[in-house]
This record gives structure tokens, sequence and C-alpha cells, in this order.
């Protein structure tokens, strides 16, 4: 079934602070673009075309893709990395992939990462990539339901405390875990924003997961959607935009939930499907403010 509501593509543009940002690397800016849904159902084409163009109108110095290509079967990843490779930036394309790139067909992950390899893109599943050099590491984790996410630790280790890095994580509930290591920004998507908001600015999701707390097990069954939502994330108060989680080793990480271009029925309503433009800036010294 086709989503009931639709709403235009929106770029977000956003400026996010790294601690220890090398200078040359200072104003660089990252564009993200996640859970397409290329099945024929819930991505119109022109929407992928104009996501494309607004990606390359953004120019950026790097794109990353963070997951859920397809839906279910694989075959459609083939016409969409045809897509895929008019992607445009200096330092190339770097992919991770999320839970329906691997969980319904055994075939799924190395089709998928075939076909975008073949058009130059460069998949990461629990690797360490230097695009930007040695100086910021891009950390790409296998899917935070696979089986092989417990290995991030070993790759989470591999990389020095004092050395920025950036980590790709499809499901934002990796977060919880990543919190025993220094991540500046994870880019993350799965959530597709709650896809409704409430006039509260609350993502609906996030509210009808909360009446499992105050409505009895029994009456839970009459709760709409309420499976479908617990079965998404656990933490939905990440369902999009910036967030700045507390650590035990150091002030915060940072993660970006990007509310993806895909959309399951019913539809978005003020949740549109997002471009991401974020500009990397040097966090100031501790004790220092900007001038408003």
């Amino acid at each position: 079934m086709r989503p009931i509501l639709l709403e235009p593509l929106r770029v977000d543009k956003l400026e996010v602070r790294i601690a220890d940002l090398p200078t040359a690397l200072c104003g660089i800016t990252i564009a993200q673009l996640t859970d397409l849904h290329y099945d024929g159902l819930r991505l119109a084409e022109s929407l992928l075309e104009e996501a494309i163009a607004a990606t390359n109108a953004g120019n950026p110095d790097i794109i990353f893709l963070t997951g859920d290509y397809i839906t279910d079967d694989p075959s459609p990843i083939h016409p969409l990395a045809q897509h895929l490779k008019n992607l445009q930036s200096p330092l190339g394309t770097y992919a991770v992939l999320g839970n329906h790139d691997h969980l319904y067909y055994p075939s799924s992950r190395a089709e998928i990462t075939q076909a975008l390899t073949q058009v130059g893109i460069k998949v990461l599943w629990n690797q360490i990539a230097y695009p930007f050099g040695p100086e910021m590491p891009v950390v790409g984790l296998a899917d935070f339901w696979s089986r092989e996410f417990k290995q991030a630790k070993a790759v989470m280790d591999q990389l020095d405390s004092a050395v920025p890095r950036i980590v790709l994580s499809h499901n934002p509930d990796s977060t919880i875990f990543l919190k025993q290591w220094r991540v500046d920004l994870q880019l993350s998507g799965h959530t597709h924003g709650g896809q409704i908001t409430l006039p509260n600015g609350q993502p609906l999701p996030l509210f009808v997961s909360n009446l499992r707390q105050v409505v009895p097990p029994p009456l839970q069954i009459f709760i709409p959607f309420l499976r479908e939502c617990s079965n998404v994330v656990d933490h939905w108060e990440w369902a999009k935009g910036l967030h700045h989680i507390k650590t035990e080793h150091r002030e915060t990480n940072q993660v970006y939930i990007n509310r993806g271009l895909g959309t399951y029925f019913p539809g978005r309503y003020d949740c549109p499907p997002e471009v991401s433009l974020i500009r990397l800036v040097n966090a100031e010294p501790e004790g220092h403010s900007s001038p408003q």
C-alpha cells in the first residue's frame, strides 16, 4: 500500500562542532541520505532524482549513505545504484547497510554491497576508512540487528581516543553501546523521523510507545501501531535531528538522525523526507562563547 500522506523534500543544513577538529577540515560539508526503500512503492523516482540533485547542489565534500536502500527483495538495488552513481563529491560516497539490506533475503547483503561498489560507492561493514586522512577516521559499522554488530567493539578499540571520528551506524539505538567510546558525530537513520509529528513537536511513535508505561497490557492491543513502533527502536526520543549523549569518558557524544527519503503507510505529516548537509566546525574552548 502506498503512503497516503506525502510531503515535499526538505534540505536541512546545520553546523556540528567537533573537538580537536584539524584546521584543514574546518568547514567541510557532509551530505547524508538514508532509508530510501527503493521498491516501487515507498520512494517516487521524481523524489529520488530531486534528492540527488539537491545533494549535488549543496557541493558536499563527502557523501554518506546510512542504509535501507531496499525494503525486502534486493533486486531494485541495481537500478537504484545507477541513480546513486550520479552523486558527486570530491572525497566520494561511503555507505553502511541497514536492517532491510540483510535480514530478509540471504543474498541481500552481498548483492547490495556489490551493486553499490560497482558504481564507486565504498561500503563499510565494521571497517575504518580515512577519506579525510589519519586526522579523522570514518567508521562504518555492521547493522545493529546483525550478528556482526558485536564485532564493533574490536573496531572501535583500534582508534586513538585523542583523534576525532565519524561513525556511520544505521540504527540510532546503537548510540547506547557506543557510549563507551568517543563518537564526535554518529550518523544514523532507520526511524524515518517517526513520519508523523504531533502539534507539540513530539514524534507520534514516541507518544504511542510511552502509552505502554501507563496502559495495562491487556488493553495495549487496542493502541494503533504500538507493536510496529516498539519493533523499530527502543529510543524514539532520538527519532530525528541532532542529539547530545552524555558519556562517562568525555562530555558528550553526538548523533544526528536523518528522517530518510522512503515512506511507509500511512505517510508523513510535518516530517518531510530529508537531505542533510552538515558543516563541521571546531568546538570552541571550554568557557568561551560566541557573540550573539
